[in-house]
Order: structure tokens, then C-alpha cells, then sequence
């Protein structure tokens, strides 16, 4: 498997993917699709429907579905990369592929915070934000896309040094909280100078995560309106519920759900936004690498515990980790639609679940079996080495692993 994969690598391609059991499209206003068959050419999704109806002939690659299940990519909205697939906090190689394996086809960074002796100084800040943007788009760890270069921002920086970041490529803001701009007012300020140049902004919510950080409470949150509410449910440690419960209300921004956080705070976001009819505003994310180490499948355990214990429909809390992301953070990945990049993961009930399908058995917490992993319409990995066996697997029956 190569290991740093350019998209739709080798010119013009077509992929048909046929025999499909059920299609999720990532849209929680239309969360299944009709269809068996999906066309896909260049990297890009071109048509979803019956095999009938499509022209599936003459294809450089296709997969046989063998009847399982069509998913989008799965997006892990908040990890902490550092320097290509290698995490310093757990000394580990390879988290990002290893999360490949679990269905994760794009990582957003919430800032790169475990970089050994990370600068702090406004030049600084902003030459590691540039190398990892700039890093993380020409390495793609198993093809997996990761947005990466989310500067800490910290006192004394200005205007001119968001415009300077945003003309060099620049597009997030790492947590707000996890360095020294930790009050509402100069918080809202330079969200309010990322937001004039493009640049999209994340808080640390809840108690400190790592030295340097502190306690963002209910007031910060509010009054520094970053367009994501990181780690609702604690980075570790949750706020009270009364907070919580303001913030969703107070505002109507992202609220994100991370693996690496209080699971009881995560039912009560859930719960809360679920009550307000505001369940679009959920996103997922894991917050790893951390202390708690890395998760490759984070994000499918947490599209099972949300369904199986927030008593939420499996095909709704798939959208969690693909389309409300997407739409959110303005990604081209995360639904299946015409036009859209052709990111999939293919998915059944793992064996021996005691749910008659995948989505019964995902709402009764099982964690589905991955059989194979598209990225920009190229097969990347066939059974995943980390889930459990799904009962059925598709079928590479032309073309090989990119």
C-alpha cells in the first residue's frame, strides 16, 4: 500500500461499484439512498443509483459489493498530529494508517500541540502552522487526507498576522485555550480576524488537557463564538451539565462529541441537542493522540455508543462522523453525491452480532466490520486489520490496492 498517495494518481479513471446492500449518504435529511450501484470517474462521484441506469461498463477498477453496506469516509473532526504518521505523545508510528483501517478517510487538526519544544512566539506559531499545512498536503499517510497546520494562538498577535497566515494557506485555528489566549475578549477578537480571512476556529471546552492549558468555561465559550465547540463532553474533563446545556442553547455553533472525553457528558450534549431539534450540529471526533492514547477505531465507537445508548437511529448517527462535518468545515469529502470526492468505507455487521443487519446491530453497540477503504475513487485497503470480521466483505474483482 503506498503510503503517500497523490489523488486519482495515473490520470483519467472510472471505478464501479456494484451489488451494494444499502447506501448511507452521510445527509441526515436523506440519510439512505435508493440505488446498488455507484460511478465514479477521476476521483469524483459521478452517479448513485441501479446498475441498470448507469454505465458501469469499461471500468479501470471494479468492486463487487458482495451486498454490504456504502458509507462515506468517516472524519475524525479534532485529532493532534504532529509529524507525518508518527505521534510523539505515545511514541507511536502509524496511528494515522491504523486509523485508516477504522473507516477514517480525513483528519482535521485541532492544533499540532505535542510538537516536542513547540514555539510560542508569534513568528514561531505561525512557521509551524505554515510547515504543517504545507506537510500535510503533500503527505497523505495511506491516502487518508489530513488538514493540518492549526496554529495556537497566543497574546500579542494581530491582525496582520491572520491575513499573513490565511495568504500562506493556513485555514484553522488550533484550540483556542491551549495557549496563552484564554479570556472571551481577546479570544472573540481573533476569531473575529480568522473569520475575515477564511480561517475557521475551534475552543478547548472544559477543564485543562496538558500544562499550559486551562479551564474554558460556559462564558468563555459563549462570548469567544468560535465556529466549533471543541470537546463539549471534556478533553478530558467535562463541564457541568447547566453549562453544557447553555452553551447548546446560547449558540449555534458546531457541537463536538470526542472519544477522548466524559461518555455521560456525550449522552447529555447528545440528548440536549436531540431535545432543541438541533441534532445537525453534532459532529465527531476522537481528540488523539493523547494521554489516553490512540484510538483507530474512536470514531466507530462512537457512532455505536451515540445510536445504541442516545436511542438514535444508526443511519442519522453515521452523519455525525461524515455530512454535518462536511457541511460544517466546508469539506469535499463525507456524503455521497454527484460531484463529491469519492471517499468510502464499506461496512457490515461484524460476525456474530446478535443485530440482524448492519444498522440493527450498530444500534445495539456493536462495532461494524470494515471490508474495504476508497479514497478518491482508489481502493486503499481491503479487511481491516483492526475491526472485528465483517460478515461479508466486497470483492476487488478488477484492479488492485492503491
Amino acid at each position: 500500500m503506498a503510503h503517500d498517495a497523490p489523488a486519482a494518481a495515473g490520470g483519467a479513471t472510472k471505478l464501479a461499484i456494484r451489488n451494494i446492500g444499502l447506501i448511507l449518504s452521510g445527509d441526515m435529511q436523506n440519510p439512505i439512498l435508493a440505488g446498488d450501484s455507484v460511478l465514479v470517474e477521476n476521483g469524483r462521484i459521478i452517479a448513485v443509483g441501479k446498475a441498470k441506469d448507469l454505465d458501469l461498463e469499461g471500468a479501470d477498477t471494479v468492486i463487487d459489493a458482495q451486498g454490504t453496506a456504502l458509507a462515506p469516509g468517516l472524519i475524525d473532526s479534532h485529532v493532534h498530529p504532529v509529524a507525518g504518521d508518527w505521534t510523539p505523545r505515545q511514541n507511536q508510528i502509524g496511528w494515522i494508517d491504523s486509523s485508516l483501517h477504522g473507516g477514517v478517510t480525513t483528519m482535521i487538526s485541532a492544533g499540532e500541540v505535542h510538537m516536542p519544544g513547540r514555539p510560542k512566539d508569534i513568528v514561531g506559531l505561525k512557521a509551524m502552522a505554515i510547515f504543517h499545512q504545507r506537510m500535510y498536503a503533500a503527505f497523505r499517510p495511506g491516502g487518508v487526507k489530513v488538514h493540518g497546520g492549526a496554529p495556537i494562538i497566543e497574546q500579542g498577535m494581530v491582525e496582520e498576522d491572520f491575513a499573513d497566515l490565511a495568504k500562506a494557506g493556513v485555514k484553522l485555528l488550533g484550540e483556542i485555550g491551549l495557549g496563552g489566549v484564554k479570556d472571551g475578549v481577546n479570544g472573540h477578537k481573533m476569531v473575529e480576524w480568522a473569520r475575515k480571512y477564511g480561517i475557521q476556529s475551534t475552543i478547548h471546552t472544559g477543564g485543562p488537557s496538558i500544562p499550559g492549558s486551562g479551564l474554558i468555561d460556559k462564558d468563555v465559550v459563549l462570548e469567544v463564538d468560535a465556529d466549533v465547540v471543541g470537546h463539549i463532553n471534556g478533553g478530558h474533563t467535562a463541564l457541568p451539565d447547566s453549562q453544557i446545556r447553555c452553551i447548546c442553547e446560547g449558540c449555534k455553533r458546531g457541537l463536538e462529541i470526542v472519544h477522548n472525553g466524559n461518555e455521560r457528558a456525550a449522552l447529555y450534549t447528545l440528548r440536549t441537542a436531540k431535545e432543541l431539534g438541533q441534532l445537525e450540529r453534532v459532529i465527531l471526533g476522537t481528540d488523539a493522540p493523547a494521554g489516553s492514547g490512540v484510538q483507530p477505531l474512536g470514531i466507530l465507537r462512537m457512532v455505536s455508543m451515540l445510536s445504541s445508548l442516545g436511542d438514535i437511529p444508526a443511519e442519522i448517527a453515521f452523519c455525525f462522523a461524515t455530512g454535518n462535518t462536511t457541511r460544517m468545515r466546508k469539506l469535499d469529502a463525507g456524503l455521497i453525491q454527484a460531484g463529491m470526492s469519492a471517499d468510502f468505507v464499506f461496512l457490515d455487521k461484524a460476525q456474530h452480532s446478535a443485530g440482524k443487519d448492519l444498522l440493527d446491530s450498530v444500534q445495539l453497540g456493536d462495532l461494524p466490520g470494515v471490508g474495504m477503504v476508497v479514497i478518491d475513487g482508489v481502493p486503499r485497503i481491503q479487511r481491516s486489520r483492526n475491526t472485528p470480521p465483517a460478515t461479508r466483505i466486497p470483492d476487488l474483482v478488477k484492479g488492485k490496492l492503491g
